[in-house]
């Protein structure tokens, strides 16, 4: 067999056979059957299991175990909504760290105590007594003595002026010239005669909650969006028409705004740098300012980073890079940045002939945010659906100590006797049932729904927006030949027909993403393991499955262009994308993937403008409105929310431009294979992209002729006989 016979077998292999002429094809094809029932009956009963899990864990969860604290008995501080501890002093104890409870009895107050106060003093008089009776267990006889109303524990033997700190009754210690105080007082005597240190009281105070310090930036970071929430829209409203005015100037002045695009982007990264250096520079020589990130760890208040000069530096390397990157790749790719141009000059006429797709991705982001909210509300049920277990607390050497214990029945217990002092108190929730032994299941399922659920929302997106190109490209006579409503009539088709093909598809990658979570959950396990071939091995799982998904989305995304076109079932439509593909391997290459490095730009350029806008206004830099801006603990949150925000919107848009790029790409291939451009067989594509293929044709023809004789032999079946 020849040579060139031989490589044409083994390229058709990888290849398949070229699209056929057929007369009556005129775009998406209307007369369609239903695809892959199977799994559209999977993904119905997959969602029915979904909302099930749901049910339960509506019924059994309570989010008010996360909001609200919780008293010695296991209830919820509701209409009284501050906790007390009797002996703050206990909290101190290593009990802490290990049972996450304080070893002391805490009961619901409606307010913290405001001064100092014993029970003997209380009990002295009249006002005090009700005073001090509300800090004390419900039902208390306050007739009674001190020792008896102590021994059974039902009220503190100390009162200390508090301050209400994450629902919690903490002392109020201050700090005068170093000293730190209670109420103006170093140290206080309890009825036994104790005295104990202020300093005692903030060692209890700092271990009472141990994820005290993280509520309390939670805190700061809910006042932070309370005061600039409004400013926050504002910045996102403003994303969002940058991004629809650059989206709309693309449609009449595609050329001329790609490359102000890519001219901008350059500029406000330099500026960037810019700014960086002279940050940096103006800090030199400022006292601290010499400090490493490294000495400073990690702190809550991100602002200090901003006073010292490697925080700076650093930035200004990593803005150097980025554009010594961009600029790189501008210089490769300049010969085909003409073509890509030309190729979005085209998807703006699809667009502007089918205006509706502009507005999608809000039904998109819709269904997203139902799938989230839906996910997340269901994990947080699911998470607080345990049962209040009680363990026994003593402070001196007991044989049932963390033992658990039912406080109906503990006060008639032997325990009491045998452990005098010993209390059974609130620990955590759980449960022995066997709802409760599979509530990890439940969370994982959970999980894998939201990833599935999550692919399907996006894939419909993608099918629908690739049906209505498709509509346009495929109109001989544009536009009069494109369908009405060509949104809504694909949109009509996914649904109908393809649920199965999409469910497919979006099960093939949630199968990958669930793999890389339980490949990340592995990894935390192991991070103090010592042994490295395991880390080694979990390390190459990750990147291999990182690429899989990526390869999993790209084809996905193919797929479902061929699924919007011909109406095949998800298999047939993945293999038919992907030989046509590789029939056009080096188009693929040079024009698709530099269009999405334009688009990319330009999703850049709105979130440097409106990341650097935001920046300047919250930092109270602009004069003009410096009185506006909102006084914030942390001037990053809305800063940071409004670029990411910015970026999601951004994306929105811009996504809309990469499908209808795709699906032209694809449309054209299918173009070229099918017809010749001749009155028998014309081009459905425009005389512009017509010469968009001439152009490239001879640009690859430019390439091939640098190449050695000897190595052009070699390659032209493989590669260059492509086109």
């Amino acid at each position: 067999m020849p040579t060139n016979d031989v490589n044409k077998h083994y390229f058709n292999v990888f290849t398949g056979d070229p699209r056929k002429f057929d007369p009556t094809f005129k775009g998406p094809i209307y007369n369609r059957g239903c695809t892959d029932i199977l799994c559209c009956i999977l993904f119905m009963l997959a969602l029915l299991g979904y909302f099930a899990v749901g049910i339960l864990a509506w019924s059994q969860g309570d989010p008010r175990k996360v909001i609200y604290p919780t008293d010695s008995k296991g209830q919820f501080c509701g209409q009284k909504p501050l906790l007390f501890y009797f002996n703050i002093l206990k909290c101190a104890s290593p009990l802490v760290l290990l049972e996450l409870q304080c070893p002391t009895t805490q009961i619901c107050v409606e307010r913290c105590p405001d001064k100092f106060m014993t029970l003997v003093k209380a009990l002295g008089n009249k006002d005090d007594r009700e005073y001090y009776k509300q800090f004390c267990k419900e039902g208390v006889d306050m007739t009674k003595v001190t020792p008896e109303i102590l021994k059974n524990g039902l009220c503190p033997s100390l009162l200390t002026p508090s301050k209400n700190f994450t629902r919690r009754c903490l002392p109020a210690l201050e700090s005068s010239k170093g000293v730190v105080t209670v109420g103006n007082k170093t140290t206080f005597t309890y009825d036994g005669g104790q005295t104990i240190n202020a300093t005692d009281l903030l060692e209890a105070s700092k271990k009472s909650n141990v994820v005290v310090e993280a509520r309390a930036v939670a805190m700061r970071i809910f006042e932070d969006y309370t005061q600039s929430w409004h400013w926050i829209l504002l910045g996102l409203v403003i994303a969002m028409l940058v991004s629809l005015i650059f989206v709309l100037l693309l449609r009449f002045l595609a050329g001329v705004m790609v490359w102000v695009m890519i001219l901008m982007v350059v500029l406000v990264i330099g500026y960037g740098i810019f700014h960086c250096y002279m940050q940096y520079a103006s800090l030199k020589g400022i006292a601290g300012s010499d400090v490493t990130i490294r000495d400073l760890g990690l702190l809550t208040d991100f602002s200090v980073y901003l006073q010292i000069q490697q925080t700076w530096l650093a930035f200004m390397i990593i803005l150097c890079i980025v554009e010594v990157v961009i600029i790189l790749l501008l210089i490769f790719l300049r010969k085909r940045l003409r073509i890509a141009i030309a190729l979005i000059k085209e998807a703006s006429k699809a667009i502007g002939h089918v205006m509706s797709s502009l507005f999608y991705p809000l039904l998109t982001f819709a269904l997203l945010s139902l799938v989230i909210a839906y996910w997340a509300i269901t994990a947080v049920f699911l998470s607080t659906s345990n049962e209040p277990v009680y363990k026994v607390s003593n402070t001196t050497e007991c044989m049932y100590s963390t033992n658990t214990c039912n406080p109906e029945t503990f006060n008639s217990s032997n325990i009491t006797t045998e452990c005098p002092g010993a209390e059974c108190l609130f620990a955590f929730y759980g449960g022995e049932t066997l709802y409760h032994k599979y509530l990890i299941l439940f969370q994982f399922y959970n999980l894998f729904l939201f990833f599935w659920c999550a692919n399907f929302v996006t894939a419909l997106g993608q099918v629908t927006l690739a049906g209505a190109f498709a509509s346009y490209y495929w109109a001989f006579k544009k536009p009069d030949d494109i369908p009405a409503f060509p949104i809504f009539n694909s949109l009509g088709r996914a649904l109908r027909y393809h649920t199965g093909s999409l469910a497919f598809g979006s099960l093939i990658l949630a199968i990958v993403q669930i793999i890389r979570v339980i490949l990340e959950y592995l990894d935390q396990k192991l991070k103090g393991a010592q042994n490295k071939c395991a880390k080694f091995l979990l390390s190459c799982l990750k990147c291999c499955f990182w690429c899989l998904e990526k390869f999993i989305k790209f084809l996905n995304r193919n797929a479902y262009i061929m699924v919007a076109i011909y109406g095949k079932n998800f298999c047939t439509s993945a293999k038919d994308a992907f030989f046509l593909l590789m029939r056009n391997i080096i188009r693929v290459a040079v024009l698709d993937k530099v269009t999405d490095f334009l688009l990319f730009l330009g999703k850049l350029l709105i979130v440097g403008i409106v990341g650097i806008c935001s920046f300047f206004f919250f930092t109270g830099k602009i004069k003009m409105v410096e009185v506006a801006a909102p006084s914030l603990n942390y001037y990053w949150v809305p800063i940071l929310t409004v670029v990411i925000g910015a970026y999601l919107i951004a994306h929105g848009f811009f996504s809309v431009y990469a499908m209808c790029v795709d699906t032209l790409f694809l449309c054209f291939c299918e173009d070229l294979e099918r017809n010749d451009g001749s009155s028998d067989k014309p081009f459905f594509m425009s005389p512009e992209l017509h010469q968009i293929l001439s152009t490239e044709k001879s640009t690859e023809e430019m390439d091939h002729a640098d190449v050695p004789e000897e190595k052009r032999k070699k390659v032209t079946p493989f590669c260059f006989g492509l086109l």
